[in-house]
């Protein structure tokens, strides 16, 4: 299970790391974000509530994969599911009203990629990377000295 193991620790890796630099550190990005003069402090409480939301489920999703006891399977489907979360998060605010991926003072600085916002993009990679590795997990053959992949 080295490829889902891999591809999982990559996407916790992106998960913990991202919001932190697009929404912190980044400082073209950062502008549209918390140091945003236009945004209220109340989103910008939502931002940084979302930048320590993102950093504690990647070191979840981390410590899942990389722990070696217990059932290896569910480890992985378990960190999949919990990486997917904020990615996920990021579709369902689309639901909202007056909800966008930008704000119209930055139009002319946003990219896109296959004309989905850069944010939009990474997310569809990313969960379809979740995806493939939950399919080489599951489709991986459980240890023999396992049961379904849970110890005998």
């Amino acid at each position: 299970m080295l490829f889902p193991r891999i591809v999982i620790a990559a996407v916790g890796v992106i998960t913990a790391v991202g919001a932190v630099l697009a929404d912190l550190v980044i400082p073209d990005l950062a502008a549209q974000h918390a140091f945003n003069p236009a945004w209220p402090p109340h989103a910008k409480f939502h931002d940084a509530q979302y930048m320590v939301m993102t950093v504690l489920l990647g070191i979840i999703g981390l410590t899942l994969v990389l722990r070696r006891a217990g059932n290896p399977r569910g480890r992985l489907l378990c960190a999949a599911a919990i990486l997917a979360t904020p990615w996920l998060g990021m579709a369902g605010a689309f639901l909202f009203p007056d909800t966008a991926t930008y704000d119209p003072e930055f139009a002319g600085q946003t990219r896109f990629i296959l004309g989905m916002h850069g944010q939009v993009f990474l997310a569809v990679v990313l969960l379809l990377a979740l995806g493939a590795a939950i399919v080489a997990t599951l489709r991986t053959p459980a240890d023999p000295g396992t049961r379904g992949g849970v110890p005998r």
